[in-house]
C-alpha cells in the first residue's frame, strides 16, 4: 500500500508537468494561428485598400507615376503594420522591433539622402505639376521639352534634339520657366533706323507687316513705337502676342518680311563709323658689318 502512494505521488508531477508542456503547445499552436490569420487577412485588406487608393488618385487625375508609387508606399507601410501586429499577437515584444526599424530606417535614409530628395521632388512635382510632358520650359538651368518625368528625374529634349536628364532635387531648388503653360507668348523684335529716315513712316511700314500676320493675336493689340534714341540710330521696339506653337515662327517671318521692306522702301540700317589708324612701320637701322 505504501509503495502504490509513493508511485502516484511520483507520477503527479510529471503528470502536470506534460499537462502544462501541452497548453503551452496549444497556446503556441493558436498564437500562431492567430498571427497567420492576422498576416493573410490584413494583407488582403492591405491590397484592397492600396488598390483602392491608387483608383481614387487616377479618377484625380494625377499622374499614373505618383498614383503607382503611392500605391506601393501605402501598402508597403500597411504590410509593416501588420508583420509587427502579428509578432505581437505571437508574443514577442512590440517595442524593440518598433526601435529596430526605426534604427534601420534612419540608417537608409542617411545612406541615400541624395536619392530621397530627388524622390521627394518628384512626388512633389508630380502634384503640383509645373510642368506636363510635352512642354517648353527651363528648368535646374536647362532648357528644353520635357519629354518624362518619373520620381527620380526628368528628361529634358534640347532643342538641337539631345537629351538631358536632370534630378528632381535640382529641378525643385531652381526656378522653373513654363513657356507654354499660358497659352500665349510674346515676342519682342528691336529695329535701329538712321536719323534721316521717317521713324513714323517706319512705323506705319512695320505695324501694316504685324497687322497681315493672322498669326500675331489681335488681343492684346500688337504696338510699334520708339524705344530708345542712341548715338547713331533711333530704336524701335515690336510687341505682339502669339500662341505658344507660333511665336518663332512668327518671329522669323516678320524679321524677313521687314528687310524686304526695308530694302523696297530704301529705309537705312545704320552702321556705326568706323575709324581706321594706319602705322606705317619705320625699318630699324642695320649696323654695318
Amino acid at each position: 500500500m505504501h509503495d502504490i502512494s509513493a508511485a502516484s505521488v511520483a507520477a503527479a508531477p510529471m503528470t502536470h508537468d506534460v499537462s502544462a508542456y501541452t497548453d503551452q503547445a496549444v497556446q503556441m499552436g493558436l498564437r500562431l494561428i492567430g498571427a497567420l490569420l492576422v498576416l493573410l487577412v490584413g494583407m488582403w485588406v492591405a491590397r484592397r485598400l492600396a488598390n483602392f487608393a491608387q483608383g481614387a488618385l487616377g479618377r484625380a487625375s494625377f499622374d499614373s507615376t505618383l498614383s503607382g508609387f503611392l500605391r506601393n508606399l501605402i501598402y508597403g507601410v500597411l504590410v509593416a503594420l501588420l508583420v509587427v501586429t502579428a509578432l505581437g499577437v505571437l508574443g514577442v515584444p512590440s517595442a524593440p522591433m518598433v526601435a529596430a526599424l526605426g534604427t534601420a530606417g534612419l540608417a537608409i535614409g542617411l545612406a541615400l539622402q541624395g536619392s530621397l530628395s530627388n524622390l521627394a521632388w518628384g512626388v512633389l512635382l508630380a502634384v503640383f505639376r509645373p510642368f506636363r510632358v510635352g512642354d517648353y520650359v527651363t528648368a535646374g538651368g536647362v532648357e528644353g521639352t520635357v519629354g518624362s518625368l518619373n520620381l527620380m528625374h526628368t528628361l529634358l529634349i534640347l532643342p538641337d534634339n539631345r537629351e538631358a536628364i536632370v534630378p528632381n532635387g535640382k529641378i525643385g531648388s531652381d526656378a522653373i520657366v513654363n513657356f507654354n503653360r499660358r497659352g500665349t507668348r510674346r515676342f519682342e523684335l528691336k529695329l535701329g533706323i538712321a536719323y534721316r529716315d521717317d521713324a513714323d513712316k517706319a512705323i506705319a511700314t512695320v505695324s501694316r507687316l504685324i497687322e497681315a500676320d493672322g498669326r500675331v493675336l489681335k488681343d492684346p493689340a500688337p504696338t510699334v513705337s520708339i524705344e530708345s534714341l542712341s548715338g547713331q540710330t533711333v530704336n524701335l521696339v515690336l510687341r505682339g502676342w502669339t500662341s505658344s506653337g507660333d511665336n518663332g515662327s512668327v518671329q522669323a517671318d516678320l524679321w524677313r518680311a521687314i528687310k524686304q521692306q526695308i530694302d523696297a522702301r530704301r529705309i537705312s540700317a545704320p552702321v556705326g563709323p568706323q575709324e581706321v589708324t594706319l602705322v606705317r612701320a619705320v625699318p630699324s637701322p642695320t649696323k654695318a658689318d
